[in-house]
Parts: C-alpha cells; structure tokens; sequence
C-alpha cells in the first residue's frame, strides 16, 4: 500500500536531489568541491552562523516555551483557551508575512520608532533594529514556540503526577521537586522539541533572508545566492550536502526522543487546577503577556501598515495591488497570485493525502522491518533546504536526448510546484495522522471482516470514520504549507514567472524602492493572513488532540 507513496518519495526528493549532486560535482568531484568550501573562511562563516543563531533561536524559544507549556497544561485561568489558539497561529503563517510583520512593528518605518518619534519630538527613528540579529531572534521564536507548546503540554497533560506528589509528601520544596523531578522526566520531550526548533532554525531561509544583513546568512540562503545569483553549483551542492546529512541526524534523533516521551504518557489526560498563590498567579499573568504581546503586536502592526496612510485610514494600497505602475515582466496581479497560490495549495493537499496516508500507515505497524529509519528519510524534507528542492527540479527535469525521442521541458510545468510542496507537506501528515493510528483498535476492523465486510468496505466504514478529524488536519496542514512556502516558489518561479504564489509577489514587491511598493507589499501580506488564518480557524477544529504538532 506504502509502494506508490515511497516511488513518489524517491522520484521527486531522490531525484532532484541527484540530478543536482550530478551536475555539481560532475567536472572536479565531490572532494575538490569539499576542499573548496572548507578552505573559504566566508563559507565557514555561513555555516558557523547558522549554527550560532540556531542554538540562540532553540535557546531563547525553550525558555518561553517551557513555563508556558508547564501552565496550560497544569492550571485553568480565565483565556487559557485564547492563548492556546494564538500560540498555534504563527506555526501555519508564511515567512514572508512574519518577516514583514516585525519590519512593520520594529523596523526603521515600524509602529514602535513611529510611535516613539512622535512621543518625543525626535527626527530619526531611535531603534535600529532591521538586518539585526535580535530581530531574527525574535522571528524565530515568533515561529517556533508553538513546538515547544505542544510537544511539551501534550506530554505534561498526560503524564503520571505520582512521583511529584511523592516527593511533596517527603517533604521536597516546589522548586527542588520541579528540578529533580518533572524536569527530568520531561527530558525525552523537551530535548525533541529542541531538536525540532533547531531544525527549523538552522534551515530558516525567509526570516534570515528579508530581516538579516548581508553578513547574516543561513546556510539556506547561501544557498540560494550560490545556485540562483552565481550559479556555483559545487559550492551550492555541498551546502545542500551538508545541510541534508545535518537535517537527517537530527531528525532521527528526534523521531527516537518522541518515541521515548509517548512510551510515558497515559491516555487519560488529568483535570487542571485553578492557581491559588498569588506567585503562580503573577507567573500566569506575566507568562500570558508576553507571549500574547509576541504574537499580537506583530501582526496588529502589519495589518495596520496596511490600512493607515499618512495618519488616514485608506484602502490605497490595496487598490495599488492591481496596478503595473514599473511595466514589470514579472508583474503578476494579486488575484492570479492569490489563485496560483489557493489552485497549488489544493494539489498539493490532495497529493499530500494520498502520499502521507499510507507511510503513516506503514510507520505505526511496530513488526514494520526498517520503520525507524523510513521515519527519519520521510522526515528528511522538513529540514533540506526548500530552495535546493526547487533548483533540483529545475536540473532534473529540463529535456533531454533519450535514445531518438527527446523529453519534454517540465521546467515551466505549472504542476511541478506542487510537487515540491507536496514534499515538504508530507512530514506535516504524516506526523498528524500517527498518533490517530496507533490509537486505533484493529478488533473494530476484524470484528467488521467477521460481519462480513471486504477489507474495503472495513476500512471505509471503520477507520475512515475514526480518523477523519485526523484526515482533515493534515489535509489543512498540508493546504497551510503550500500557502505558506516560499523557497521553492522563489526558484520555481525564475523560470515560470507567471505562477508566482502570494509569498514571491510579497518579495518583488520588498525588493522595489518607494513607500507605494512597502505599501502594496503590506497589503498584499495582510490578504495572504487573511486567507491562512481562515485555514487556522478550521485546521483547529479538526486538530486531533494528540497529534505531534
């Protein structure tokens, strides 16, 4: 049943992949290209970077995400529901639209210096903080605190709180029995939503891209530069050699460590209590602002860019989004993007689906022959470069002199972005659909056999009906992914600039001087927030519970 998906997984990841390996390190090998980015200190310093701003991203991430999983998952206090679903909006919300959020909010023309100039009569803006590391921090942790959030509530929701009454019974202080206790025990847990964070963190190509300076690159965007802007292909090949071989080790890891804290949990999840000490009271409140602060000023500011000119409410730069003011070749009007990107987004959903069911399937049998090492290569695309993807797919499926017919050009396939999404969704369904099949009762499915149904119908009218909630989140998940990518779309589209999605349209308009185009790109981000937020609104009412995102 897995067969069909685990072809479409070689072909269109394997593939591209070689085919750019291929052409990279086919004149001087893979050993003179080696040689040549360990030899450039510049190249050293992108991936020494990376690392850098990953551990600092996982680092400050953990330490917001930690006591705010530990309180939604043990106290009940008035918005508790609310801060759960704002913390979940920034994971589904594209890069691009984050990236301007924070310039909009924090940048040199942002609310805040806007804000500031007026309060005390200064004539430059008092924050410098665009192409800073501070603002990509905070972008990063924007992103990813949603990570720590449910793997580490999920796993305190239902974990057995005998050993911490011990240990109050024994006479322990609080603090003493959260570090030596319910730390430890939450261990496995916290360690995979740091190796998730640091995924994420170290192959960041939006963020890094639009909020850093020149000397603030991500291997992801050296990457980029190399293969698009230079075309140095060995150079680009072995970052994205690199980049892969890190993402693998780190994603096996990962998968082990969720393995390890699910083999804890117990299914029944246990009651909240209300706060009775005005400490956790104060930690409550505290916690619940600033992560609140974190999610809704950023995106309040961009929306707000978008409506305000010149002090004026106005829909001008929205009516602007219709208007090829440069004559650009490029130019894609904002509803053919908004249609490229929403006719992309159902493909991929589809294809998603038929892929990403059936090696969920596969990967929760436990008698599976090489499970474990069939997670870590599904997982893989989460964290390769998007932009080595899409390059691939350019390399890989260009025509070529077979024998005496020649291959079609696929290059300006309007399919072949789909595809690429579909990749990078895959991890998304998969990891969404396998907690829901492991919970699933077998007995229900022979009982319908003894009864008399086909293996079919067994499965249509049994597990179908149990698992659609989980079906419909990775449906929405996959649909979110699509909508939100921006790596592969920015390659895609250098051959194809007519299928520019919603994120591409964003950056073009980024990369044109003048406030009308800073306008347009706000109004554009504020539309794309819109129609991802509507996909948030049903992806968490079909969101199982116990999913691992």
């Amino acid at each position: 049943m897995a067969l069909p998906a685990l072809a479409f997984f070689m072909l269109f990841f394997g593939v591209p992949l070689w085919a750019i390996m291929q052409r990279a390190f086919a004149e001087k090998g893979l050993l003179v290209a080696i040689q040549i980015v360990v030899s450039n200190r510049s190249l050293l310093h992108v991936v020494a970077w990376s690392a850098w701003q990953a551990s600092l991203s996982t680092l400050f991430t953990l330490l917001l995400g930690v006591p705010t999983a530990y309180l939604l998952a043990h106290y009940h206090f008035p918005g508790r529901a609310l801060i759960r679903s704002l913390i979940a909006v920034p994971f589904v919300l594209p890069t691009v639209v984050v990236a301007l959020a924070f310039r909009a909010l924090l940048g040199e023309r942002g609310l805040v210096n806007r804000w500031l100039m007026a309060w005390f009569e200064l004539t430059h803006a008092p924050l410098q903080l665009e192409q800073s590391l501070g603002m990509i921090l905070l972008a990063h942790v924007f992103f990813n605190l949603t990570v720590v959030v449910r793997l580490l509530s999920a796993y305190w929701s239902n974990h057995d709180q005998r050993l911490e009454a011990s240990a109050n019974v024994l006479g322990a202080p609080r603090w003493r029995v959260w570090l030596e206790v319910t730390l430890p025990l939450a261990m496995p847990a916290l360690l995979a939503a740091a190796l998730l964070v640091f995924t994420f963190t170290f192959s960041a190509f939006g963020t890094v891209l639009l909020l850093g300076s020149s000397q603030q690159r991500t291997i992801e965007v050296e990457i980029y530069d190399q293969a698009i802007r230079q075309f140095n292909l060995p150079v680009a090949a072995t970052l994205s050699l690199l980049q892969i071989l890190t993402s693998l080790g780190l994603t096996l890891a990962y998968t082990r460590l969720v393995r390890r804290s699910s083999v804890a949990q117990e299914a029944q999840q246990l009651p909240l209590r209300r706060a009775q000490r005005w400490s956790t009271r104060l930690a409550i409140g505290l916690v619940m602002l600033l992560v609140g602060s974190l999610i809704v000023l950023p995106l309040g500011s961009l929306l707000l860019g978008a409506l305000r000119i010149d002090g004026q409410w106005s829909l001008e730069y929205f009516r602007m989004l219709s208007i090829n003011q440069r004559g650009s070749y490029a130019y894609v009007p904002p509803t053919q993007a908004m249609l490229n990107s929403l006719r992309y987004a159902g493909i991929t959903m589809v294809l998603a689906l038929g892929f990403g069911l059936p090696c969920a399937y596969l990967l929760a049998q436990p008698q599976a022959r090489l499970t474990k090492l069939l997670d870590g290569l599904l997982m893989l695309p989460l964290g390769t470069s998007a932009v080595t993807v899409g390059l691939g797919y350019i390399i890989a499926f260009r025509s070529y002199e077979l024998w005496s017919w020649e291959t079609p050009d696929l290059r300006r396939w309007s399919g072949l972005l789909p595809l690429a999404h579909t990749l990078l969704a895959l991890p998304f369904v998969i990891r969404t659909m396998l907690p829901a099949l492991r919970r699933l009762n077998p007995r229900l499915r022979e009982a319908a056999r003894m009864l008399g149904a086909k293996p079919w119908r067994a499965w249509w009218e049994v597990d179908l009906r149990l698992l659609l909630p989980s079906i419909m989140a990775s449906a929405l998940f996959a649909f979110t992914v699509s909508l939100g990518d921006f790596g592969a779309a920015l390659v895609v589209s250098v051959t194809s600039p007519d299928t520019a999605t919603m994120p591409v349209v964003i950056f073009r308009f980024l990369g044109q001087p003048g406030a009308s185009n800073y306008g347009q790109s706000l109004a554009m981000s504020s539309l794309l927030m819109l129609v991802t937020f509507v996909s948030f609104g049903l992806l968490e009412r079909f969101r199982d519970q116990g999913s691992e995102w």
